[in-house]
């Protein structure tokens, strides 16, 4: 017993070291991005597309702690009593700050609203992992982010952006559909190839999308059919890649054994 728990213990201990390194990688990339797209001129489709640069700000930052503190303290929740907390916060909106003042130099002007939106997004990341751990925490980050990306926009992306529109709905729903999968796997019981399993796997993902859209037609934004098609072609192929590849194991695994 004692050694089935050593080995559960390692095996735990190796995926939080693998996930820590990938989150690692993810910020290294981001955070450069990041800088580099606050200090280019605004081009001039994004202006076209009336783009809430408020929303955007929120966002970012928001991605940004999330990012950084999962690199820094693995799967801890955020606890307001550690000085590291702190640390965080004070770091991150220190460079908000050289950030908004920063863009001058570029011809962007430096809005205090902007700082105020990034605060927000700082502070909605550090609340947000007060209450949950890693895999809920960025299955809702993502879902924001998805949700607010469909509607920073006052016209329809499809018309002023259109590869992002797609990019946005076949991946980002694909994206979302992985982590909520990786989420059933380590906290509910279904395994695929199990009906229920299928039923779970499909219910978020595709009730958020109807969320989504729901929320677009009431704010007075079409939402078109092409839209709709790619995002659920996104849902459907994770989870049937892994329903198949779960059941083909299952029947070979099956014949393996009938075989000897």
């Amino acid at each position: 017993m004692r050694i089935e728990s050593c080995r559960l213990f390692k095996m735990v201990s190796m995926a939080l070291l693998s996930r820590q390194k990938l989150v690692l990688i993810l910020l290294a990339v981001y955070w450069p991005a990041l800088f580099i797209l606050a200090h280019i001129p605004i081009p001039q489709f994004v202006r076209q597309a009336g783009v809430s640069d408020k929303t955007l700000h929120f966002l970012a930052y928001l991605i940004l702690v999330f990012l950084l503190w999962v690199t820094i303290s693995r799967d801890k929740k955020v606890d307001w009593r550690r000085a590291i907390v702190w640390w965080v916060l004070l770091s991150v909106l220190g460079y908000g700050v050289v950030d908004e003042l920063l863009q001058g130099c570029v011809g962007r002007s430096c809005d205090v609203r902007d700082f105020a939106a990034d605060l927000a997004g700082v502070l909605a990341g550090l609340i947000l992992l007060s209450f949950f751990t890693f895999w809920p925490a960025v299955l809702i980050v993502t879902g924001a982010t998805i949700f607010g990306l469909t509607n920073v926009s006052r016209v329809n992306l499809a018309d002023v952006l259109p590869v992002t529109n797609i990019l946005l709905h076949l991946f980002g729903y694909a994206i979302f559909t992985l982590l909520w999968i990786q989420f059933i796997d380590l906290f509910l019981s279904p395994k695929p190839p199990k009906l229920r399993w299928l039923i779970i796997a499909l219910a978020l993902p595709t009730g958020f999308l109807s969320a989504v859209k729901l929320f677009s037609a009431i704010a007075g934004k079409s939402s078109g059919l092409r839209d709709v098609i790619l995002a659920a072609v996104g849902i459907v192929v994770v989870v049937s890649t892994f329903y198949l590849t779960t059941l083909f194991r299952r029947l070979s695994g099956n014949s393996g054994a009938i075989g000897k």
